[in-house]
């Protein structure tokens, strides 16, 4: 004889529970880049290298100034909440600001290896450095938005150079 058991009331504080740590997984997960943010040494350089690798490999000019914001909105988000998990300001886990500011530094330029390779030591050196008023930044904006804005001044320090360099090199070139 088979038994038929009632169905059991939906337990609402469980099902939320587990809902909302899938959500923090997730969250974490975009925020370090899957593995990339757990790197034991330099995971913002690493984070960095893999977004130019990416980049080299599937991006467009179009498709960076489409992913760009998009990536700063989700970033803002994700980072806020893996600030709580990690307990930690900008924990050093978290990379998904450093994508986004390496994004800013190519955006309006061309995906080519050598920009790519020139856009990656301009963003690290802005990024590491961190001049005015980049640091005061960090510090004074809270949670998610403090841990990007940063890197996003970085890539605009960075794309604003690039830019000068581009020129400078376009026109020395063409004196040739």
């Amino acid at each position: 004889m088979v038994r038929v058991h009632p169905p059991q009331p939906v337990d609402d504080y469980n099902n939320t529970t587990y809902r909302l740590k899938h959500l923090d997984t997730i969250l974490k997960n975009l925020a370090t880049l899957g593995p990339t943010g757990y790197c034991p040494f330099a995971p913002g350089t690493v984070g960095t290298a893999v977004t130019a690798i990416l980049c080299l490999l599937f991006a467009t000019k179009a498709s960076v100034l489409f992913i760009t914001p998009l990536l700063f909105v989700i970033g803002t988000i994700a980072s806020d909440r893996a600030e709580g998990i990690f307990e930690e300001k900008d924990s050093s886990h978290i990379v998904i600001d450093e994508a986004a500011g390496f994004l800013v530094t190519i955006a309006f330029h061309p995906v080519t290896p050598l920009i790519v390779l020139i856009s990656f030591l301009l963003f690290r050196f802005f990024d590491i450095l961190k001049p005015p008023p980049i640091r005061a930044i960090e510090r004074t904006l809270p949670g998610g938005l403090g841990v990007m804005v940063d890197d996003i001044i970085a890539g605009i320090y960075s794309n604003l150079l690039l830019t000068v360099i581009i020129s400078v090199v376009s026109k020395i070139i063409s004196e040739i």
